[in-house]
């Protein structure tokens, strides 16, 4: 049985071969950078698949007669056509639970950067300034409002992880959710936007939620707001975002994810003073990447022994 690594970029690969090759396994590298003809021949005589970036196309999968697993290191499987998986039954599967502190300590960090200007500050002071100028107005976190949209599991312990900041109100909208937990109101995006002081969003990426923050939602939002996004880059219009952050519709916006990526160098949202951009990075530590190789072996081991995976993702 083969095992073919589509992506590259770790130091080893020690800890796949170690959960694979008692079960009889080979596992092999076969960087294909995200080219979809490579990834074909890659899978030719391929048992199994773990990918990250690189495209799974259904050619690539009616030319695979022994594929019988596909997992994603990470969470979204936009990148894998799952109906042509489900043709012929072979579980796709995602790794869910790899980077979940390190994604909401991203976006708490982004919130706490951004609430109290540090880039601005920085700024000054790299350019010789001194002194909060009265143009950048701060208020204190206690007492405020956070809207979260999506409570998965990176919503979730993000909630965990700001609690002690002494919200006043935490503002929930999550279609799934039949009950909001303890000290959090359950309500909807619209009441997110008039409404909070801090908005993170944590929702999935589908056609219903594509670009949930366009400018109307802007439009409705306090002037002294902010927004994180460590979720999915095509929840925002990006364009609407950079002109609400230029007209000074909003205070500011820490983003992770981008519709494109990585972004053209003439997107609009580089280069304003009131964002945070960061590299898709929010996923990375060392804990992590251990965490994604063991956990997408560990997929694919259990559906080679016969088993059934924790995380199919195209029942």
């Amino acid at each position: 049985m083969i095992v073919a690594v589509l992506d590259d970029g770790y130091e080893h690969y020690e800890a796949e071969r170690a959960i694979l090759a008692p079960i009889g396994a080979t596992v092999e590298l076969r960087p294909c950078r995200g080219d979809a003809a490579r990834v074909a021949e890659a899978l030719r005589d391929a048992t199994a698949a773990i990918v990250r970036e690189s495209p799974i196309t259904a050619e690539a999968i009616a030319g695979a007669p022994e594929l019988r697993v596909i997992v994603r290191a990470g969470v979204g499987v936009d990148n894998i056509a799952l109906s042509a998986a489900k043709a012929r039954d072979i579980p796709v599967c995602n790794t869910p639970d790899y980077g979940t502190e390190e994604v909401s300590d991203h976006a708490l960090a982004l919130f706490m950067a951004l609430w109290r200007r540090l880039p601005q500050s920085a700024a000054r002071m790299a350019e010789g300034g001194w002194g909060v100028p009265r143009s950048l107005p701060q208020w204190r976190i206690r007492g405020r409002t956070l809207g979260l949209i999506g409570l998965g599991r990176i919503g979730a312990a993000l909630l965990r992880k700001v609690r002690p900041l002494g919200f006043g109100r935490i503002l929930i909208a999550d279609p799934g959710l039949r009950e909001a937990p303890e000290g959090c109101e359950l309500t909807h995006a619209a009441t997110i936007a008039r409404e909070a002081d801090a908005i993170s969003l944590h929702a999935p990426a589908l056609p219903v939620t594509r670009h949930i923050i366009n400018a109307d939602f802007l439009a409705a939002m306090k002037p002294t707001a902010i927004i994180v996004n460590t979720s999915r880059g095509t929840l925002i219009d990006e364009v609407a975002l950079a002109a609400a952050l230029r007209e000074g519709q909003i205070a500011g916006a820490g983003l992770d994810v981008f519709e494109a990526e990585p972004p053209a160098m003439d997107n609009p949202l580089r280069g304003l003073s009131n964002v945070i951009l960061t590299d898709h990075a929010a996923w990375y530590s060392e804990d992590s990447i251990a965490d994604l190789q063991s956990m997408s072996a560990q997929e694919v081991a259990r559906v080679l022994r016969g088993e059934a995976p924790l995380n199919r993702v195209n029942p």
